[in-house]
C-alpha cells in the first residue's frame, strides 16, 4: 500500500492493481489531475452529508406534518443518487480509489474504499430511499412522531452509505452497529405493547451479531496485524496460523475462527436460521420500514461476505458452513411463509427465505450471483412492500376492501401444460448444463461455477413455472408459451446478466474461479443436492399429475401425521420463539433470587479474592500511605468486592448527590491510583484482574435484575468501570484510554442520573414497570434518554464506544477468557439499558401527573453533555500519549506537593 496522507486521494495502489489490473500512479505524483479525480472525495462527501444533515435538519425543526421539510429527505436522497451515479461512472473509468480522512480511533484511519461492488451499492440505496421516502411524506402523515421518522430515514440512509464505502473493519463495524440502533427505534408505535416487544427482540438480537462482529474485529487487529481491507487480504494468507486450544487437543486455523465470529454478526442482519426471529416480530413497524430493510439492512450480510470474500476464501470450512445455514434458512424460511394468513408475514417469511437463497450462493463463492440476488430482490420486494403499505391503507380507508371475488375451483387438466412445465423444468436444464460450457465462461471441468448459475436459475425458472400452472383460467396454450417465455427469460438472466455482473463486480481474470474453488463442495455432496431438488420437482409434477386425475397419492399413516406435525412445527414458527421466550423467563427467575439473596455476593467476592491471592503469590511491601491509596481508588474507582461504596453513593443519597458522586468518585479513584501506581508491583496489579472480571459479570446481573432506574445505573457503572481496571491490570499502566474511559462513562452515568430525577419530579420515586410513557409528553426528555442510552451501550459517535473499543484492540489478547467475559457484560449492558429506556419512555402516559418537559437551561446542559461525548469519540486521537504523560507529571508533582 502507498504511503497515506491526511485528507489527501491516492489512486492505483498495488493492491488494486492486482484487483483490478491497472497501473495508474498515485495523485499526489501526478503533474495534472482531471476534474472527476479531483471532485471524487468531494462526491463521497456529499453522498454521505447529504442524508445526515437533511435527517439533523427534520429531526431538530420539524412537526407532526410538516410535509415541506418531510421533501428535504427527498431533495438529500435524490442529491445522492445523483452524485452516486457521477462516482460511479468515475469508478468504472478509473479504477477503484482510497479515500482517507483526518480521523482516527486507536491510530485506525478513516478511510473508505470505493470500487465497484461499493459504486453499486451507493445507487441501489439511494435509488430505493427515494421511493421510501416519497412513499412515506404521505403514508405517514396522519401518525404521531413524523418528524422523527422521517429524521431516522434519513439517518439510516446516511449508515448504509457509511458501511457500503467503508475501507476497514472499526469503521464497518461502527456503521454496522448504527444500524442495529436505528432499526428498531424505527418501529415508530410505541404505545402499542406488541410493537415495543418486538422492538426490543430486534435490537437484542442484532446487538448478539454485533459483538461477534466485534470480537472478530479484535483477534483481526491481534492475528493479522491490521484492520485496513487491502492490507488485510494481502497479507491474511500469509499471517494465517493454527490457533491450539486444551494443550494442543483441538487446533483450528485463525482465518476459520475469524471468519465465523464475521458471519455470526451477518447471520443477525440478514435473518438466518436462529437468529431469524427478530424480523417477524419487527413487522409491526410501518411498511415503509420494511421496504428500507431491502436497501441494504437485511442484505447487509450478502454484502459483508462479498466486501471480505478474499478473506473467506482461506476457510472453506466456513463457506461450507455458510452454505449450511443458507440452505436450511432456505427451506425453513420458505415453509414457514406458506403457512401465513397475512400478507406482511407472508411477504417477511419470504424475505428470510430469500436473504437464505443469498448466503447459499455466497457459501459456494458465487458473491457475484449474491449481490445481483441483493440488488433484484432489493428493488423487487421493497416494491411489493410499498404496495402492501397502499393496500392496508386503502382496506383500513374503506371496509368493503379487499373484495371478494372468489372465483370457483375447476377441475380442467391440460396435458399440454402439464408436459411444456415438466419437460422445462427438468429436460431442458439438463440440456442447457450439456452444453454450458460454451455459453459460460467457466467450464464445468473445473470447478463448479456454471453448475452453480444453473442450479439457481433452474430453482427460480420452476418456482414461476410451478405458479403459472396455476393458472386454469388462461387457454393450455397461452399457459404453455408463458412457461417456455419465463424458462427463457430466467435462464438468460441467470447465466448472461447475473455471469456478467459477476465478471463486472470481479474483473480480475482468474478471481471468481478462485472464489468458486475455494467454496466448492465435496463432488457427492454437490450431486446428491441437485439429485434431491430435482427429485421435489419431479414429485411436485406427480402430485399435480394425481391430483388432477383425481386418485389419491398413497402414503402410509405416519406420513398423514407428520404432514399436519409439519404444518403446525411451521406454524408455531419452528417453536422457537416460545423456547426463547422460557429461556428468558428462567434467566429473569434466576437472576432475581440471585440478587435476592444475601449469601450470594459474600460467595462470589470470596471467591475472586482467592483466585487474585493465588495470582498474587507473595506481595511486595507498601509504605502505609502507598496501601491507604490503593485501598481507596478501589473503593471510589468501584473494584469487585470493594464496590458497595459506589453503589450506595448512587443509590442512596438524596437530591442531586448522586450526578455528583457519579463523577467525582470514579475522579478521585484514578488520583489515587496514579499516585500509588509507581509503587504497586507487576504481580499485585495482574491480581486485580480475576477482580475485575468477576465484577464486570457480577454487575451486570445485578444490574439485569434491578427495577429502579438508579439501581440498575449503579450497577451499570461499576460494570463498566470494571473494565477500566480489566484494562490497567493488564497493560501496567494508566494510559490514556483508561482515563478516557472511566470520564466518558463516569459522564453518561452522571446524566443518566440526572435524567432519572428529572423524571422523579414528574412522576415520583417509581419503578420502572410503572414509571413509563414520558415519549410523548416530555419529548425533550425522551430524546436526551435516547441519546444517553446510545452512548452507554457503546454506539458511535460517543466516546465509550471508541474508547472501548480501542481498551480491547490494545489489550493483551492473548487473554482470551478475559475478552470474551468484556463482550458478554458489554452484551448484557445492552440488554438492560435498552430494556430500562423502553420501560420509562414507552407505553402509554398516566393521566395525573402534570408532564413539564425540560427547559431551555436543562436542555442546554444535557446537549453540552452530549457534544462533549461525541466530540472526543470522534476526535479521541487528539489525546496522545505524550500530552497524558504531562498529565502524570504534573499530578505527580501535585502529590509530591501535598506530602
Amino acid at each position: 500500500m502507498p504511503t497515506r496522507e491526511k485528507g489527501r486521494l491516492f489512486f492505483g495502489s498495488a493492491t488494486c492493481q492486482e484487483r483490478y489490473g491497472r497501473t495508474q500512479k498515485p495523485i499526489a505524483l501526478r503533474a495534472r489531475k482531471t476534474f472527476p479525480e479531483i471532485m471524487l472525495p468531494y462526491y463521497l462527501l456529499i453522498i454521505l452529508l447529504a442524508p445526515l444533515l437533511a435527517g439533523i435538519a427534520v429531526g431538530l425543526l420539524g412537526t407532526r406534518a410538516n410535509v415541506k421539510l418531510a421533501n428535504l429527505g427527498v431533495a438529500a436522497e435524490l442529491l445522492a443518487f445523483f452524485v452516486s451515479v457521477l462516482l460511479f461512472i468515475e469508478i468504472i473509468t478509473g479504477g477503484p480509489r482510497i479515500v482517507n480522512s483526518p480521523w482516527s480511533i486507536s491510530n485506525v484511519p478513516f478511510a473508505f474504499f470505493l470500487d465497484r461492488l461499493s459504486a453499486v451499492m451507493l445507487m441501489h440505496i439511494a435509488a430505493i430511499s427515494i421511493l421510501i421516502h416519497l412513499f412515506s411524506i404521505r403514508y405517514m402523515q396522519q401518525e404521531a412522531g413524523y418528524a422523527r421518522f422521517h429524521s431516522l430515514l434519513a439517518f439510516t440512509t446516511f449508515s448504509l452509505f457509511g458501511m457500503v464505502t467503508s475501507g476497514n473493519l472499526l469503521m464497518l463495524l461502527m456503521f454496522w452497529q448504527l444500524l442495529s440502533w436505528l432499526l428498531p427505534n424505527l418501529s415508530h408505535n410505541y404505545q402499542h405493547p406488541p410493537t415495543v416487544r418486538g422492538a426490543f427482540r430486534t435490537f437484542i438480537m442484532q446487538r448478539f451479531g454485533d459483538t461477534a462482529f466485534l470480537a472478530a474485529v479484535v483477534l483481526v487487529y491481534a492475528w493479522f496485524g491490521t484492520l485496513d481491507l487491502q492490507q488485510l487480504f494481502n497479507g491474511a494468507a500469509s499471517a494465517d496460523a493454527l490457533i491450539s486450544f486444551g494443550r494442543g487437543a483441538v487446533t483450528i486455523r485463525s482465518s476459520t475462527i475469524v471468519t465465523l465470529l464475521i458471519f455470526i454478526g451477518a447471520m443477525a442482519k440478514s435473518a438466518q436460521i436462529p437468529l431469524h426471529m427478530w424480523l417477524p416480530d419487527s413487522l409491526y413497524a410501518p411498511t415503509p420500514v420494511h421496504a428500507l430493510l431491502h436497501a441494504g439492512i437485511i442484505n447487509a450480510g450478502g454484502f459483508l461476505l462479498a466486501r471480505l470474500a478474499p478473506l473467506f476464501d482461506l476457510s472453506p470450512l466456513t463457506l461450507h458452513m455458510v452454505f449450511v445455514v443458507g440452505l436450511l434458512t432456505t427451506v425453513l424460511g420458505s415453509s414457514m411463509m406458506l403457512v401465513q394468513n397475512d400478507i406482511k408475514k407472508t411477504l417477511g417469511y419470504s424475505t428470510i427465505g430469500q436473504m437464505g437463497f443469498m448466503i447459499m450462493e455466497c457459501g459456494v463463492g458465487a458473491y457475484g450471483l449474491a449481490i445481483f440476488h441483493l440488488i433484484a430482490h432489493g428493488i423487487f420486494k421493497g416494491t411489493i412492500f410499498l404496495n402492501c403499505g397502499y393496500v392496508i391503507h386503502a382496506a383500513r380507508q374503506e371496509p368493503r376492501l379487499p373484495p371478494n371475488r372468489q372465483s370457483p375451483a375447476t377441475n380442467e387438466f391440460s396435458s399440454l401444460t402439464w408436459l411444456t412445465g415438466f419437460g422445462t423444468t427438468l429436460i431442458l436444464p439438463l440440456i442447457i448444463v450439456l452444453a454450458a460450457h460454451g455459453i459460460v465462461d467457466i467450464p464445468l471441468r473445473d470447478s463448479q461455477g456454471a453448475a452453480i448459475f444453473l442450479f439457481f436459475g433452474w430453482a427460480t425458472s420452476s418456482q414461476a413455472i410451478l405458479t403459472l400452472y396455476r393458472l386454469r383460467a388462461v387457454a393450455s396454450w397461452k399457459v404453455a408459451a408463458s412457461m417456455l417465455g419465463v424458462l427463457l427469460v430466467v435462464v438468460v438472466t441467470y447465466l448472461l446478466a447475473a455471469e456478467n455482473f459477476s465478471h463486472f463486480l470481479f474483473p480480475v481474470p482468474g478471481q471468481i474461479a478462485a472464489h468458486f474453488r475455494a467454496g466448492a463442495l465435496p463432488g457427492p455432496a454437490f450431486d446428491l443436492l441437485i439429485l434431491g431438488f430435482a427429485l421435489i420437482i419431479v414429485f411436485g409434477w406427480y402430485l399435480i399429475y394425481a391430483r388432477s386425475h383425481g386418485q389419491k397419492v398413497w402414503a402410509p399413516g405416519w406420513i398423514q401425521t407428520l404432514h399436519l406435525r409439519l404444518y403446525l412445527f411451521f406454524l408455531n414458527r419452528l417453536y422457537l420463539d416460545t423456547l426463547s421466550t422460557r429461556i428468558g423467563g428462567f434467566l429473569r427467575t434466576a437472576v432475581s433470587r440471585l440478587g435476592a439473596n444475601q449469601a450470594f455476593p459474600w460467595i462470589v467476592g470470596g471467591i475472586a479474592l482467592v483466585v487474585s491471592f493465588f495470582l498474587a503469590g507473595r506481595p511486595t511491601k507498601m509504605a502505609p500511605a502507598q496501601s491507604a491509596l490503593v485501598l481507596v481508588s478501589v473503593l471510589l474507582l468501584p473494584l469487585f468486592p470493594f464496590h458497595g461504596i459506589y453503589i450506595a453513593a448512587l443509590t442512596r443519597a438524596p437530591g442531586l448527590l448522586p450526578f455528583v458522586f457519579a463523577l467525582l468518585l470514579p475522579a478521585a479513584g484514578l488520583y489515587a491510583l496514579n499516585t500509588a501506581l509507581p509503587q504497586i508491583s507487576t504481580a499485585l496489579l495482574s491480581a486485580g484482574i480475576p477482580l475485575a472480571l468477576f465484577g464486570a459479570v457480577y454487575s451486570s446481573l445485578q444490574a439485569l435484575g434491578q427495577n429502579r432506574m438508579t439501581h440498575v445505573l449503579a450497577y451499570a457503572g461499576s460494570a463498566a468501570l470494571s473494565v477500566a481496571w480489566w484494562h490497567l491490570a493488564g497493560t501496567g499502566a494508566l494510559d490514556t484510554h483508561t482515563i478516557v474511559y472511566s470520564a466518558t462513562v463516569s459522564l453518561l452515568i452522571a446524566g443518566l442520573l440526572l435524567a432519572c430525577k428529572r423524571a422523579q419530579l414528574v412522576c415520583g420515586d417509581l419503578t420502572l414497570d410503572r414509571m413509563h410513557g414520558l415519549a410523548r409528553p416530555m419529548p425533550r426528555l425522551a430524546t436526551i434518554v435516547a441519546l444517553l442510552v446510545m452512548g452507554a451501550v457503546g454506539l458511535p459517535p460517543f466516546a465509550v464506544s471508541s474508547t472501548v473499543v480501542a481498551i480491547l484492540l490494545h489489550a493483551a489478547v492473548a487473554d482470551i477468557i478475559g475478552l470474551a467475559v468484556i463482550l458478554f457484560c458489554w452484551f448484557l449492558a445492552s440488554w438492560y439499558l435498552f430494556r430500562m429506556m423502553q420501560r420509562l419512555l414507552f407505553g402509554r402516559h398516566q393521566a395525573g401527573p402534570s408532564y413539564r418537559d425540560l427547559h431551555a437551561v436543562e436542555l442546554a446542559c444535557f446537549a453540552v453533555l452530549l457534544l462533549i461525548l461525541a466530540f472526543v469519540g470522534i476526535r479521541g486521537s487528539w489525546l496522545e500519549s505524550q500530552q497524558f504523560e504531562k498529565v502524570r507529571t504534573i499530578a505527580g508533582e501535585m502529590s509530591s506537593w501535598q506530602k
